[in-house]
């Protein structure tokens, strides 16, 4: 049976469809209808990585790991009647929804982008979801990215999965109440509580992996060759922290943590994302559990501070000078929040993390290192104030 990935030509669904693929004799179908790209483009930044068409993609995983059972569906999930036939023919035993429309800064830059992110990732699961039920397909597996960061920023160690509740003396468990801080992180909310629906009315077994920041730039199968790289934003809005302060060292220019820093934020390397969702992919359907469950898919909370540092030390292996200051924190925010995020469950399925902070950053200087004329050419997509005047 095969199993469908969605957002496959992204940061994460890329390298994950390799590492599904590399442990599976079954197809594994691709699905995405390219628009991360233009989503860049249209912020005017692009990806430091130079990557290669589909069929470039394609052609080197069979030549580099010898995958002939990778293949891709170009098509826009938004359209019930595309995700309506991809189910018909395909007839998946798992879906993999990764994606999505993923910068909360993108959702944020006015109204028309708000709506287009939350019409974009909602309407895809529930199109999704729906399809599955109507083709009579319930016993399929569905995974989905949703985030960590749904959870807001609570001052109690956050569960994976529900919240015990105490009103008028008695005690129930709920699900976690939806804190996003963006339009984007909303979509997440709100697609999380529908997996939990899909379940609950259709059946069908679901998995919600609320993933956490995610950082680096390799993992085991894009290494063996640069056609297989993932892609790599550096940008205000597509960036997240680590890329950015990674970029802003080698363009020369100082990393700016706002305010104390001090504020604890849910990290996950590239490679530890990808082995969570392949092996949720690939697992037993006589032995994954026929329930609706919630993976905190993260390996440990890092302050903003420690973050900055780690970059600075790491850059002196590179010879960069790397200055970390701190200026007036623009957001409303507690500084010194130390997040705390329960990963058990998430961790029993990874077996052990698989790549610290410091060897993530490593590898995404590596990188930068290769393609530092991208970085300087587009060092003006730092900073949010240069930016909204472009878009």
């Amino acid at each position: 049976m095969p199993i469908l990935l969605t957002g496959a030509d992204g940061y994460v669904g890329w390298p994950t469809a390799l590492r599904i693929a590399d442990r599976t004799d079954d197809r594994v179908v691709m699905v995405d209808d390219l628009s991360r790209r233009g989503w860049v483009d249209e912020v005017g930044s692009v990806s430091a990585t130079p990557i290669g068409d589909v069929e470039t993609r394609l052609t080197a995983a069979r030549e580099v790991h010898g995958l002939r059972n990778l293949s891709f569906v170009e098509g826009d999930l938004t359209e019930k009647a595309f995700v309506d036939e991809l189910l018909d023919v395909h007839e998946p035993e798992t879906v993999v929804h990764v994606a999505a429309q993923p910068s909360a800064p993108y959702s944020q830059i006015n109204g028309e982008r708000a709506n287009y992110t939350q019409h974009n990732n909602m309407q895809a699961t529930r199109n999704l979801l729906w399809g599955l039920e109507e083709a009579g397909l319930t016993d399929t597996h569905f995974i989905e990215t949703t985030t960590t960061g749904i959870y807001g920023a609570p001052n109690f160690p956050v569960p994976e999965g529900g919240a015990t509740m105490e009103h008028g003396g008695e005690r129930d468990e709920v699900p976690f109440p939806a804190m996003a801080g963006s339009w984007y992180h909303l979509t997440k909310a709100h697609d999380a509580a529908n997996v939990r629906l899909a379940h609950d009315q259709f059946g069908i077994p679901t998995s919600d992996v609320r993933t956490a920041i995610v950082y680096g730039t390799e993992t085991e199968e894009t290494r063996e060759d640069e056609r297989l790289k993932t892609r790599f934003d550096f940008d205000y809005y597509f960036g997240t922290v680590t890329h950015r302060f990674c970029a802003q060292a080698v363009a020369g220019y100082p990393v700016t943590v706002y305010g104390k820093g001090e504020q604890r934020k849910p990290f996950v390397s590239l490679e530890d994302a990808v082995e969570g969702l392949a092996r949720l992919a690939l697992a037993d359907p006589d032995d994954r559990p026929d329930d609706h469950v919630v993976y905190n898919q993260v390996t440990r909370a890092i302050s903003i501070v420690e973050v900055a540092e780690t970059i600075a030390e790491t850059g002196a292996d590179f010879d960069l000078d790397v200055e970390v200051e701190h200026f007036e924190n623009p957001r409303d925010e507690d500084e010194t929040h130390k997040m705390v995020i329960e990963n058990d469950r998430y961790m029993d399925l990874i077996d052990e993390q698989r790549q610290s902070f410091s060897e993530g950053v490593d590898d995404v200087f590596e990188t930068l290192d290769r393609h530092r004329d991208t970085v300087t050419a587009y060092e003006d997509r730092f900073l949010p104030s240069v930016l909204a005047e472009r878009v």
